[in-house]
């Protein structure tokens, strides 16, 4: 599975997003074949990865914390007990990956 932290221009919370992205994927045992870094800069682009602010957690082109907003070259915050912050819990990250989304992609066994 392919894996993208996407970010703006001097998003403060990029570094410490690729960090906690880098411990929920170890933590979850995960697989990883690619985990970069996508910098988007433009509004144009922004619509083109369905981006809704930075930083955005991504495995297999997909937002691992839907949005409704639209896509914008912006910041992001996550809730957590303490209100909004700029990146969500590892706890968090970890359910996000763990979703129902990634569990459809593994089919049973055939018997």
């Amino acid at each position: 599975m392919d894996y993208e932290l996407r970010t703006i221009p001097g998003c403060p919370n990029s570094g410490p997003a690729l960090e906690l992205f880098r411990q929920a994927l170890a933590a979850e045992g995960a697989r990883v074949r690619i985990l970069r870094v996508v910098e988007i800069t433009s509004d144009s682009e922004a619509e083109a990865h369905d981006f809704h602010g930075s930083p955005s957690f991504i495995a297999d082109g997909h937002d691992l914390f839907a949005s409704k907003a639209a896509p914008a070259v912006t910041c992001r915050v996550y809730p957590s007990s303490t209100g909004l912050v700029g990146i969500p819990s590892l706890e968090d990250l970890r359910t996000a990956l763990r979703g129902p989304f990634l569990r459809a992609r593994v089919k049973p066994l055939s018997q």
